[in-house]
């Protein structure tokens, strides 16, 4: 009888560990966007007065970073992110030339395009944080990306090693024209990686 009594627990345990293993995470929410849209005040005030909102590319409210809390994803344009990102505490990556063999941003930073109208357009990114989301005095994190070649963005799921999360795919312009490519965070950074050509 005591026996019973002790195997029980244990059995109850590994059947629901089974089962725990075997159930799949729900896939992330369907991106939404602002409402209302993200203005130059909001994003001078995470940001600094060098940048601004582009008319465009589309908003993004989702949770890209997989937390469960709202994220942000606009273009703007920005003059000089190096000078701003200790005073407005937000990280200058580029995830465009980490993935070409480049990684510094000190270097990579003073790449202009060839494009006039190109030249500091950037990606920037609020992970929001548990209260507030992205709206948030202090976000989780920011994230401002320089170099990206978007003509387009959006954000839609992306399977990754099994996993479902976000990723913003853009159609690109410059040097990529008729490429598609896709930004996600991989848990510890953005990664950009190219999907091929478009069907156009």
């Amino acid at each position: 009888m005591s026996s019973r009594k002790f195997w029980l627990p244990v059995l109850a345990v590994l059947v629901a560990t089974a089962f725990g293993q075997n159930k799949q995470a729900d896939p992330p929410a369907h991106a939404k966007q602002p409402s209302p849209a993200v203005t130059d005040e909001f994003i001078r005030k995470q940001f600094g007065d060098g940048c601004s909102v582009i008319a465009g590319p589309a908003q993004f409210v989702a949770d890209l970073d997989g937390d469960g809390n709202d994220d942000l994803v606009v273009a703007a344009k920005c003059k000089n992110p190096m000078a701003d990102k200790d005073e407005y505490n937000f990280v200058v990556t580029d995830p465009y030339d980490t993935f070409l063999g480049y990684g510094d941003v000190r270097i990579t930073s003073t790449f202009a395009s060839s494009e006039p109208e190109r030249r500091g357009i950037s990606l920037l990114i609020i992970h929001g944080d548990e209260k507030d989301g992205w709206l948030a005095e202090k976000p989780k994190a920011k994230f401002l990306m320089i170099n990206m070649p978007f003509k387009t963005l959006v954000v839609k799921r992306l399977v990754m090693k099994k996993k479902t999360v976000l990723g913003v795919y853009m159609e690109e312009a410059g040097e990529g024209e008729n490429t598609s490519s896709v930004l996600f965070w991989d848990g510890k950074k953005y990664r950009y990686t190219q999907l091929g050509s478009t069907m156009e």
